[in-house]
């Protein structure tokens, strides 16, 4: 498998940076956490007039993963894996404006359900919204909604297969993107940061330490690409990517030392970014049974997987 960027998707990811490196989407994200949507919804418009929300249903999973992991690298708000990825092709359309979904037991809780147009439970619109809960990420607005208590398994059949799929595709790009900003802030900061007249980057524990991060970073992104192709379980994504992200946010802490832990300190937003994405559409647990089950059972009709979502 060779995956290359063509000169459109290369201009498309170009787009994506510049856009979202003028736009200040730090500040758009605290400003979410606090209630105040403001800043989030004109980032939100700007990238929907790049073409983000079509991407699934007019172009193909390889632009989904280029834009998602943009969205991941920057710590853009908003429910886009849901609005981007799952809805356009459980719907068969592109959503206009701002929406979400909850898909039980995988996705119990709707994100942003207060500030959506529409909301989801499955491809069922709903209108009662119910109290919103507390998130790892406080940038990850949840929200209770009719219908979306149950714990049965879910029919993961058809349009529904593929749009979960789509979604999970999406959220591993978003954590190889904010992996990778956390490798990035991490590799400046002890650059800058002496200790005993040296650089802390000199010290050969710290060197190693980064080291294991490019290393599983590396790894997960051929599987990204490869899912994005088609050629591999987007469930073997999902969970190196998890992984990946997860170690560079532990890593990235412990080189940051005591100011990691501030809220203050804009890795904090990734921090928490990359803590809640590792259990959303689908727990590493559920993502390495249905790797297995891939592995040893013969191709057939998608199957009901039953889990417990945390």
């Amino acid at each position: 498998m060779r995956f290359v960027l063509d000169e459109d998707q290369r201009d498309f990811a170009a787009a994506l940076q510049s856009l979202l490196a003028g736009s200040d989407p730090v500040r758009a994200a605290r400003a979410w956490a606090e209630g105040d949507h403001a800043p989030g919804l004109d980032l939100w418009k700007r990238l929907a007039d790049l073409g983000v929300l079509s991407l699934a249903t007019e172009a193909t999973p390889v632009e989904v993963a280029i834009a998602f992991e943009a969205l991941g690298r920057h710590a853009v708000p908003g429910p886009w894996i849901e609005s981007a990825a799952y809805l356009p092709v459980a719907l068969g359309r592109a959503v206009e404006g701002v929406a979400t979904v909850a898909l039980p037991p995988h996705v119990p809780h709707a994100l942003d359900a207060d500030v959506a147009d529409e909301v989801y439970v499955g491809s069922a619109l709903i209108t009662e919204v119910g109290e919103q809960l507390t998130s790892v990420d406080p940038t990850r607005r949840l929200f209770r909604v009719a219908g979306a208590a149950g714990d049965g398994p879910v029919d993961l059949d058809g349009p529904a297969r593929e749009a979960f799929d789509l979604a999970v595709l999406a959220t591993a790009a978003e954590l190889l993107g904010a992996g990778e900003r956390v490798l990035a802030d991490a590799v400046t900061y002890v650059k800058q940061r002496k200790q005993f007249g040296r650089q802390i980057g000199s010290y050969q524990a710290i060197k190693h330490a980064l080291a294991d991060v490019r290393i599983a970073l590396d790894f997960a992104r051929p599987l990204v690409h490869g899912a994005a192709l088609g050629e591999v379980d987007v469930s073997a994504a999902k969970v190196a990517c998890g992984d990946a992200a997860y170690l560079a946010s532990r890593t990235g802490l412990q080189v940051h030392g005591a100011i990691g832990y501030t809220q203050e300190f804009d890795l904090s937003l990734w921090l928490t970014r990359i803590r809640a994405l590792v259990t959303a559409w689908g727990t590493p647990d559920f993502h390495r049974a249905r790797l297995l089950a891939s592995l040893v059972e013969p191709a057939g009709p998608a199957r009901s997987v039953e889990t417990g979502a945390r």
